[in-house]
């Protein structure tokens, strides 16, 4: 008798898309919640300039918010039905794994270890770490000029640590909360290098162009992913068609044009999206 119910338990289960036996697929999935409700929370940085920023006036703009736009439109979603999260870099799993957001569109690199946790849908965009200097720091070339130097980046990331153990062992460490708390100090003299992925730095540089500039030394590869709950194939599947038909259509790179191109970034092309 507890074999049969255990069974019938399983056949319930596949009749809500969770798969038998995988304790971490959701009891829903994305686009069942998207139908249903007409409504998405999804996660983004609300001070990224080009990617993901809140405005005075209470907008949201940026190349993050234009991807986050068009899946949930796949999805069924009008823009007015989205509520805005600002999720940070240390809280994007816990914002996912625990319901606070159904996707993170927020600068999120696939990673294994994260793969772990939550599940991605993309890549949306191919980026890779770089440095973010004064206009004026023309000593610093690359990441192994940063010995001595204090070195600044967001905590909840493994930035500054990977410049430390691969290229700079006698680097000073910093961390603030915020990329823009790091730029801040950077302008005051207070650091001497901030650290993350090019595009994100590009950003500030379109704020600051006579006081900044990116130093154009990429030393890592990085695949930005549509988060979402792990175990939910028939969401990672909707996302991840969404995000190519953005790429098809030209919206992808209208979008970066109109974000990111302005600061002279130099647009890569459209990534192969494997996760789906």
């Amino acid at each position: 008798m507890r074999g049969r119910a255990l069974l019938a338990a399983c056949l319930m289960l596949v009749t809500t898309a969770a798969a038998c036996g995988d304790e971490t697929a959701p009891a829903d999935s994305l686009v069942a919640r998207a139908v249903g409700s007409n409504k998405l929370t999804i996660g983004i940085r609300f001070d990224q300039p080009g990617l993901s920023k809140r405005t005075i006036d209470g907008r949201y703009v940026g190349f993050d918010v234009d991807v986050a736009k068009y899946v949930a439109s796949e999805l069924g979603v009008d823009e007015d039905h989205i509520t805005w999260h600002d999720s940070k870099p240390s809280t994007r799993e816990t914002d996912i794994t625990s319901g606070i957001t159904d996707l993170m569109v927020a600068t999120y690199s696939i990673t294994e270890k994260r793969k772990q946790m939550v599940a991605f849908a993309g890549p949306y965009f191919d980026t890779g770490q770089d440095l973010l200097v004064r206009l004026r720091s023309t000593d610093i070339t690359g990441p192994e000029n940063l010995n001595g130097r204090k070195l600044c980046a967001v905590g909840g990331t493994t930035s500054a640590e990977q410049v430390r153990d691969k290229f700079a062992q006698a680097v000073q460490l910093v961390e603030y909360p915020r990329y823009q708390d790091c730029v801040t100090a950077l302008l005051a003299g207070q650091v001497d290098a901030v650290t993350t992925d090019d595009v994100i730095l590009a950003g500030y540089v379109a704020q600051n162009p006579e006081l900044l500039r990116v130093v154009g030394k990429r030393f890592s590869q990085e695949k930005y992913g549509v988060g979402l709950r792990k175990g939910d194939n028939e969401g990672r599947a909707a996302v991840a068609r969404a995000i190519q038909k953005m790429i098809s259509s030209g919206d992808w790179l209208a979008s970066l044009n109109r974000n990111i191109g302005p600061s002279g970034y130099r647009i890569p092309p459209p990534p192969q999206v494997t996760e789906q």
